[in-house]
């Protein structure tokens, strides 16, 4: 008792005591580096991402893996290609270099139609005080939900009338018509941004409505027209329904429609058919590579005001 009222007797200096806490030489506690919780945390991220990377782009792998070997077939196919052919590229672009180039005139028809209906739509939606506004926003909205075989029966109905089957201008009008809504409520979103004195500045200085949209929206606006177009694009390029509703003819026949048939006539084949889908993969590939800084900026563009 006397001991530890002295301060002799405290636990921490008695001979084989221990603190849960280990000093230093310098005095100060020794505390685990929160970097080490950091590192395991950015680990267990980055192999997570590792394996959902891999398990998306398993499918493409696959699709090459197949198109790169001679007389592949849908069983006994090897892991990784043991002899390496071009063969089969060049069989499916004998077959399919046309319906590339159609599926290119139309993507870029379509891109074409919906900015030059998209950008103005959005610019009244955005800064004329129409009433009923954000109920035609919502009634764009609502037409995604259609599904597309009765977008795509309607409209043959209304081609045959207005004889637009079997033509580069109908398929471009209703593949036009995929971009449309998502195209009006993204730039729709960027033009509420915009400063209003930029308008007026514009408009003081004798610019009209439309000189002002031309001059000043759309220039300011090009990350978003490029998120636009670029989506407009890809549903265009990989639109199979409407192409096959709308054609019933061999004289416009894009890719999608071509690597179906393909199929058909070549199901013994498949790296042929592989390789016709690696190259119909290719230009929206390089065109997202090219344009993936443009998307990111466009699109988070119209949340900041």
């Amino acid at each position: 008792m006397s001991a530890l009222r002295s301060g002799t007797g405290d636990p921490a200096r008695l001979p084989g005591a221990t603190t849960r806490r280990q000093r230093t030489p310098g005095g100060s506690p020794r505390r685990r580096p929160r970097t080490t919780r950091k590192a395991r945390g950015d680990a267990v991220s980055l192999v997570v991402g590792v394996l959902v990377l891999a398990v998306l782009l398993f499918p493409l792998y696959w699709m090459v893996n197949t198109a790169l070997q001679p007389g592949a077939s849908a069983a006994g196919l090897p892991w990784f290609p043991r002899s390496l052919d071009l063969g089969n590229f060049q069989r499916a672009w004998e077959s399919q270099a046309g319906n590339l180039l159609t599926s290119v005139l139309v993507a870029l028809g379509s891109v074409a139609v919906c900015l030059t209906v998209a950008a103005p739509a959005a610019y009244a939606l955005a800064r004329f005080r129409l009433r009923g506004a954000d109920t035609i926003v919502f009634a764009t909205l609502i037409t995604q939900m259609v599904p597309g075989i009765v977008v795509a029966n309607a409209l043959y109905n209304a081609y045959v009338g207005l004889g637009l089957v079997n033509s580069y201008l109908g398929l471009i009008l209703a593949d036009a018509s995929l971009g449309l809504p998502f195209s009006i409520v993204l730039l729709r979103a960027f033009m509420v941004s915009i400063p209003e004195e930029v308008i007026e500045a514009g408009m003081i200085d004798g610019g009209g409505r439309l000189r002002v949209l031309v001059s000043i929206v759309l220039p300011m606006s090009r990350n978003a027209l490029i998120t636009a177009g670029l989506f407009t694009f890809l549903f265009a390029w990989s639109d199979f329904l409407f192409a096959l509703t709308l054609n019933t003819t061999d004289a416009v026949k894009p890719v999608t429609l071509g690597i179906y048939e393909y199929i058909g006539a070549h199901v013994g084949d498949w790296g042929a058919v592989m390789a016709a889908a690696v190259l119909s993969s290719v230009p929206a590939a390089v065109l997202l590579v090219v344009a993936q800084r443009y998307v990111a900026a466009g699109i988070s563009s119209g949340a900041l005001k």
